[in-house]
């Protein structure tokens, strides 16, 4: 006995040539029933024993492969082609088959990918849409009383023009194409309640957005629709974060919910200002970044003041409706501090201490007068500067992540929303670029750089005297090669931190390199040092370049080299330029820097699935325990303290603060 499928599960293929082409379950059930055929015969005309014997094994050849093609020490079934026949098994295992393939993701209807690009200008909750995007994905419309005139609107315009729709659906269920229909004015005035359009995609809709590879539930968030001119889907900056995307290519995928639940899940539960703040830390991941975090410094900074003009500019950006401030400065010409326009913008009850990126010597945030710690009083910027530190994308306990836990998501959004754009527009008006003329040092600083290098190369080729003379000793656990190794790689890290301070020292402390640093907004001190001062050494997999030629790296230096040189240490800046071993040496690093993102990459995917498969069914009971499915208690308490770290204070409960806002005295 065996069950055949249904030629729904191995259905026949029309071929180009016009052939008809059978699926390989069909191919393989012929083979068992020839061969059935051939064994039934035999044993009924008393064949000899040895050919029942051969087609009674062929038999079970057959049906063993229709299970399974991949059998230990059997040859697989193969096509003339010579490729394997795909049988049961294989339909269902793999990330190819039924359950990984089909079942738990697949490819869905209502959806739509194309390339992203930013809009500084839509909300966070936004995203634009093209139109041809609009007028193909559809949501379905139940015609009532009250929306029966936009109803025939929308039919009248049909699939051509937007906004307009491209099916009606009968109450009895009768589909009509509106691509194909002729008179729509008719079917127009036929609709009424109980009638269902599919309408196109309008302002307002909420649809999921999502960016592969989704490695955290804020990789898809529910967006409201804007639709806009233009073939690519527009995103916010400050929502790039959670999805990990840039504008270099990125592509992104959106989905439309197709009923009213699915809407109000979306709506209520994944609409992207309910996500500021990440489950993994308990601070926002949404937040200022880049040239956001440039302007708020540059705004913020003690030596910026704006004309009447400027103000009403960056105000009306920030669609600001509240009164304007009496300015800093009244004669001979009225004008305003970067402070005042934050202040303008702030919550009037909020008040924050804190200390800035650009920090260094000062300790008390009340007798500092250099802006390095931020000091709100009122809802009125004392002091400080905005930067990575307070408005920041995944800075935890900044004054971004306090505005979001005080004066919840909605306030949170509008706020961000209004002050990034009053940023923005505030650097568009003021203009920063950088040149290579913010990468400026006077001569001296290069002179002390070079006399740091040669005293340093001088103590490395000391420990290689040492080494060859054997006056080397051991350090406990390391070889006298490694403790070389050591001690050569430690000077040498010196050297470059010590080439990182001449650097700090000497650059111009307004270059625009230099504050990009500084804010947090790109770079960092390191990458201004290899800029100006030294790349340093070079590694693979942590340590100095040794392979290559007998007993040297290249055939430039002599066998047995062991100086700084010669195993990858790159002396030279990219403002100066390498010389071609040190260029050698330096594409050498990066490779291995590359291969091993890479590997990582796949690594830590395959980590998280198996995570993923091994903790799927384990879930916080409303008895507050975690339990798995078979109802094993995993934790008596979720976490052994019970605290939901995207709704706390950075994974921990602040009662004085929940306490204070509540007005009670502890």
């Amino acid at each position: 006995m065996l069950p055949v499928p249904p030629p729904q599960v191995r259905p026949s293929i029309q071929l180009e040539t016009g052939q008809r082409s059978e699926d390989d379950l069909t191919h393989k059930l012929v083979d068992i029933v020839r061969v059935n055929e051939k064994l039934r015969t035999a044993v009924e005309s008393g064949a000899p024993s040895s050919v029942v014997d051969q087609l009674w094994d062929l038999l079970q050849y057959h049906v063993a492969t229709y299970f399974n093609n991949e059998l230990p020490n059997l040859p697989p079934v193969k096509h003339r082609s010579g490729r394997p026949l795909k049988t049961l098994a294989q339909r269902l295992k793999g990330k190819e088959g039924r359950f990984r393939g089909s079942l738990s993701g697949k490819r869905v209807d209502f959806s739509s990918r194309t390339v992203i690009s930013p809009d500084p200008n839509l909300s966070i909750n936004e995203v634009g849409v093209p139109i041809d995007v609009a007028k193909v994905l559809t949501v379905p419309m139940t015609v009532t009383e009250w929306n029966l005139e936009l109803a025939r609107q929308l039919v009248l315009n049909g699939p051509e023009v937007w906004p307009g729709a491209n099916y009606v659906i009968y109450p009895d269920g009768r589909r009509v194409d509106l691509r194909y229909f002729r008179d729509r004015r008719e079917l127009a005035n036929k609709l009424a309640p109980g009638f269902v359009i599919e309408r196109h995609l309008i302002n307002g809709d909420i649809v999921l957005f999502n960016r592969q590879p989704s490695l955290h539930r804020m990789s898809m968030m529910g967006h409201i629709v804007r639709v806009l001119p233009g073939r690519t889907f527009r995103l916010h900056l400050a929502v790039c974060p959670p999805y990990n995307a840039d504008f270099d290519g990125d592509e992104m995928n959106l989905h439309v919910p197709q009923n009213e639940e699915a809407r109000a899940e979306a709506k209520t539960l994944m609409l992207v200002q309910n996500h500021i703040i990440t489950p993994r830390y308990g601070g926002p991941i949404i937040g200022a970044r880049q040239d956001y975090i440039t302007g708020g410094y540059l705004l913020t900074r003690k030596d910026t003041f704006i004309n009447r003009e400027l103000l009403m500019y960056i105000l009306a950006a920030a669609n600001y409706d509240g009164e304007i401030d009496e300015p800093a400065i009244m004669h001979p010409k009225e004008l305003w501090t970067g402070k005042q326009v934050i202040s303008m913008l702030l919550p009037k009850d909020l008040n924050w201490v804190q200390p800035t990126a650009i920090k260094e010597s000062c300790k008390d945030p009340y007798n500092c007068y250099t802006d390095e710690y931020i000091l709100i009083v009122n809802g009125y910027m004392a002091t400080g500067v905005l930067d990575k530190k307070s408005i920041g994308a995944e800075q935890v306990d900044s004054l971004w992540h306090v505005i979001v836990k005080r004066y919840g998501n909605d306030y949170a959004r509008r706020w961000v929303d209004s002050i990034l754009r009053a940023l923005l527009r505030f650097l568009d008006l003021r203009g920063f670029s950088m040149g290579i003329d913010s990468l400026e040092m006077p001569p001296e600083s290069y002179r002390e750089l070079e006399k740091l290098y040669e005293e340093s190369e001088r103590k490395v080729l000391d420990y290689i005297q040492k080494y060859r003379e054997g006056k080397l000793e051991a350090e406990p656990g390391y070889t006298i090669d490694e403790t070389l190794e050591n001690d050569v790689t430690i000077e040498l890290s010196r050297v470059r931190e010590a080439a990182a301070r001449v650097a700090e020292k000497y650059i111009n402390k307004d270059g625009e390199a230099y504050i990009m640093a500084k804010t947090g907004a790109r770079g960092s001190i390191v990458n201004i040092t290899q800029m100006v001062a030294m790349i340093g050494q070079q590694t693979i997999r942590g340590e100095r370049l040794k392979r290559g030629f007998a007993e040297r790296t290249t055939a430039h230096f002599e066998p047995g080299d062991l100086g700084p040189t010669a195993k990858g240490f790159v002396r030279n800046n990219f403002k100066v330029g390498l010389t071609p071993l040190e260029f050698f040496f330096h594409a050498a690093g990066g490779r291995d820097g590359l291969v091993d993102t890479a590997v990582r990459t796949a690594q830590s995917g395959y980590m998280q699935r198996r995570l993923i498969n091994a903790l799927q069914d384990i879930y916080v009971a409303y008895d507050g325990t975690v339990r798995n499915a078979s109802g094993s208690i995993i934790q008596t308490k979720y976490a052994e303290d019970g605290i939901d770290v995207s709704k706390s204070d950075h994974g921990r409960l602040n009662l004085d603060e929940i306490f204070r806002r509540a007005g009670i005295s502890r």
